[in-house]
């Protein structure tokens, strides 16, 4: 165990703790383009559209998904978001999800030097430090608490760095840091609990693919980047 959280400790030090490791790190990128599949199906998309204007910089992201069987819809999901940077620092986020045909929705806004949250899970002030979990950040494998970028609601978390691995995205190959994020708390319900895999490009640190397990399994796939 203690040669794990070393060798994690050396990882981020190496790769994250740059002076570029934060939201600008990504001020060159335009757009990443993911397909969703579960269980090897494709079932749909998640777009992350990049501008930088002077010391702006938003990330807006928009998913959309959904299950048929026997060309019925059994499940669907859809959300729209916009991440608001200043000098690199967060300022705002806001995002609308339908899920199910259930309405939920995540607001972050900073006063008087705090955040606070209007969520359909949660209203408060955040956490002295978070992470927004909209994943593209690399920044938040160093995070202990990460924001549901749907409702709003506080998940703490334990990353553990498992290893580098080779992925092939579009006959490309990448060498990939391979992290899974965990949820702290274990009284948690399964259905709450946080069990994701995430592989960032060892070079740019960019999100290159996803994986868990939740009524089947799911799998985010990089298609596109620009």
């Amino acid at each position: 165990m203690f040669k794990k959280l070393l060798l994690l400790s050396i990882i981020i030090q190496l790769y994250f703790n740059s002076a570029f490791a934060h939201a600008l790190h990504y001020q060159k990128l335009n757009k990443l383009e993911f397909d969703i599949y579960r269980n090897n199906k494709l079932v749909g998309h998640h777009i992350y559209l990049f501008n930088k204007k002077n010391k702006y910089f938003t990330v807006k992201n928009k998913i959309d998904f959904k299950i048929e069987i026997l060309g019925v819809e059994i499940y669907s999901y859809s959300s729209e978001g916009i991440e608001k940077y200043i000098n690199g620092k967060l300022d705002s986020f806001s995002s609308k999800t339908n899920h199910n045909k259930k309405k939920k929705y995540c607001k972050i806004y900073k006063k008087e030097n705090k955040f606070f949250i209007e969520g359909s899970s949660y209203k408060g002030i955040t956490p002295e430090k978070f992470m927004i979990g909209t994943w593209w950040n690399h920044e938040i494998v160093k995070s202990k608490i990460q924001i549901s970028s749907a409702s709003g609601r506080i998940i703490e978390q334990t990353v553990s760095f498992i290893g580098k691995e080779t992925v092939e995205i579009n006959n490309v190959k990448y060498t990939a840091l391979k992290f899974n994020f965990f949820s702290s708390d274990p009284s948690l319900s399964k259905d709450k609990k946080l069990n994701t895999n995430i592989w960032y490009d060892e070079k740019s640190l960019t999100w290159l693919k996803a994986s868990f397990d939740k009524n089947g399994y799911w799998e985010y796939r990089l298609k596109y980047i620009d």
